[in-house]
């Protein structure tokens, strides 16, 4: 590796040029050059297997470069660990420890002084709202506290770099926006931050970001300026039928005024380079199908789009994969209830973890069920699946009531669960041969369904590898796969995309989609907003109970107040201020902008404006927004749980 540039000189604290890394003949990073300066967030998104792993892995200095240069505070990495505190993308606690003894066992591992132990502790932990429960073992926590907890022990050493490779991955919207809002804390205090994420709609938090594809950088810069430089606009169209408008606008995509076209739950997304030559396209095609005009609003295209445009631009595949060949089934009836409770309740103990939940999917339909870490999701998953006996209440499967464990309503069913539901010492063909007999797929199916499988996880003549060295993103479509390859006509699906980049997850959802438009009824859990827009349905659950249901556009629709985006001189000392006067929960920092949830708008923000000014906080700009899904969610949530 060449020397290492000095840190003043260069201006940056991480300084990477021509950045090479084989395995072998593979060449995982071909060539990556960037900087980052200090205070800086900065992001790292791509795909899975596009390199990102491996480059975190160089900047920590677990291991060296193939070639390139690769400086740390003007170090090389490996002479600059101390410095640099480390997230990797599986837990790194001693789950038999407790809070209290994982923060201790950092420090001590850091050559922390117990001066400074005692102060950066009770510090971190309290701004991690986890001072109140040192003593809890790590192994209680949730994924979110987990998280938050990592980032603690990160932290406890006082690192001039945070390296945070994929940090929230399963992690509540709430948790994952206190998460953030840490992050964005500390870099206020000098802390450079590089972070690589799944997540697009939180890369936009990000000062920069780099989209990353095949080992190389495909585009960098700030997100505003990204999604800028698109040139296009986001038309969200509600039609009488958007699956047969969103197939024939797929047949104009990247040819003409549409760029793009995405199928959501009650809407279509479609990009356009010019509004009105959009809306005409539009209202065309819907007239060739003898549909009423569709409603169209416009809207600011996000980092999603920057980075499917992007690969389509080069040449890249986007989610290719073979069709599944279904089986007709006449007798699913999309006005019959597929998957029913009426008000049921489990109590463990003396603890009711589900309180009186009442809700309906048809068949056809696709039901997110959301809530954030603890709320009750997975124990009604597992009920409505007949996993579990409800205390109380009444449960309707398949349109049946009763004998819901039966092994011939089972074979109906298909179930993917939070974890990886495959087994790591088994090969990939074994794990699927495996579910073939489980599932009793025929004899005469069982190689054609195999092989889509694989197709769809671009892993035909891969078969022999063992499933746990498989990245998660792959694992998780494998599961998937696993899941529905016998054509279920009730799906569960439990967190499917969880560490899943934006391509395969695009890739996924188009799949579900196919099965519920075949008479499927998918009942699914998600902590990722975005996607929960693909739901026609939405129930959200706090501490166990539904606080709220319809569509995703009648759930942002129905939020009191006003969602208000403003742009500052100093959004860290802005957001303090602001918190200040509001809930912590009505404050979220977005890289340059900062939101604010306020219920009495035309009261409120006179009041927060001045006492910005008397804290020579310049307001550049303030205007309303919509509410996107999760604020409407985390709105909802801390409403409903601070009335309890």
């Amino acid at each position: 590796m060449a020397s290492a540039p000095n840190d003043q000189a260069s201006g940056a604290v991480i300084y990477v040029a021509d950045l090479r890394k084989n395995y072998g003949d593979f060449q995982a990073v071909k060539g990556l050059s960037f900087e980052v300066k200090r205070g800086e967030i900065f992001g790292l998104i791509g795909p899975d297997g596009a390199g990102k792993t491996s480059t975190f892995h160089v900047l920590g200095g677990v291991m060296n470069p193939t070639s390139g240069t690769v400086a740390m505070l003007g170090k090389r990495p490996r002479d600059a660990r101390k410095q640099i505190g480390y997230l990797t993308q599986q837990f790194s606690l001693y789950l038999d420890l407790s809070i209290k003894e994982n923060l201790a066992y950092s420090a001590g591992v850091r050559e922390v002084s117990e001066e400074q132990y005692r102060e950066r502790s009770q510090r971190y932990l309290k701004m991690m709202d986890l001072h109140r429960i040192q003593d809890r073992l790590a192994g209680q926590l949730s994924g979110g506290m987990k998280q938050k907890l990592a980032l603690c022990c990160a932290l406890v050493s006082t690192p001039e770099i945070l390296l945070l490779d994929e940090p929230t991955t399963g992690v509540d919207p709430v948790s994952r926006r206190e998460f953030w809002d840490v992050l964005a804390e500390v870099a206020a205090e000098g802390v450079t931050t590089a972070v690589a994420t799944p997540y697009l709609d939180e890369a936009e938090r990000c000062d920069r970001v780099a989209l990353i594809y095949d080992g190389v950088i495909a585009e960098m810069g700030p997100p505003k300026e990204l999604i800028a430089k698109l040139n296009l606009h986001r038309l969200e169209v509600r039609s009488g039928d958007n699956t047969r408008l969103e197939s024939s606008l797929r047949a104009l995509t990247g040819g003409g005024p549409v760029s793009d076209t995405q199928e959501f739950g009650d809407r279509l997304d479609v990009l356009v380079a010019d509004v009105d030559a959009g809306k005409k396209v539009l209202a065309d095609q819907a007239k060739s199908l003898d549909l009423p005009p569709p409603e169209i609003d416009v809207s600011e295209p996000n980092l999603e789009n920057v980075f499917i445009s992007q690969l389509k631009s080069g040449k890249k595949e986007l989610g290719k994969f073979s069709e599944f060949n279904f089986r007709k089934n006449d007798d699913l009836n999309p006005d019959v209830v597929a998957i029913g409770a009426d008000q049921i309740s489990i109590t463990f103990g003396t603890f009711q973890a589900v309180k009186e939940v009442s809700l309906s999917v048809r068949y056809g339909e696709i039901f997110g069920l959301l809530g954030a870490n603890g709320a009750g999701k997975t124990t009604t998953i597992k009920m409505l699946c007949g996993l579990l006996t409800p205390t109380h209440g009444e449960m309707t499967l398949a349109g049946e009531k009763s004998n819901l464990r039966s092994s011939e309503l089972r074979r109906r069913i298909g179930y993917m669960s939070q974890k990886f539901t495959l087994y790591d010492d088994l090969s990939l063909i074994e794990n699927l041969q495996f579910y073939c007999g489980v599932y009793e797929v025929p004899q005469s199916e069982r190689q054609e369904k195999i092989n889509w499988v694989l197709d769809t996880c671009g892993l035909r003549g891969q078969e022999k590898l063992l499933a746990k060295s498989l990245p998660g993103g792959w694992k998780q479509r494998l599961s998937f796969g696993a899941s529905t390859m016998h054509q279920p006509e009730i799906l569960f699906l439990d967190e499917p995309t969880s560490g899943v980049d934006p391509l395969a997850r695009r890739q996924l959802w188009t799949l579900i989609r196919q099965f519920a438009r075949n008479g499927t009824a998918v009942l699914v859990t998600t902590h990722f907003l975005e996607e929960a827009e693909h739901c026609q349905k939405l129930a959200f659950m706090v501490a166990g109970e539904v606080v709220a249901q319809g569509s995703p556009s009648e759930i942002k629709q129905s939020q009191p107040g006003k969602l208000l985006e403003i742009h500052v001189d100093d959004r860290q000392r802005a957001a303090k201020v602001i918190r200040g006067e509001l809930e912590a929960w009505r404050v979220a920092i977005f890289a340059d902008k900062i939101h604010l949830n306020l219920d009495d708008p035309d009261k409120q923000w006179p009041l927060i404006h001045e006492k910005l000014e008397n804290n020579h906080v310049k307001v550049v700009q303030a205007r309303p927004i919509r509410f996107s899904l999760e604020d409407a969610f985390i709105g909802i949530v801390q409403r409903a749980s601070g009335d309890r």
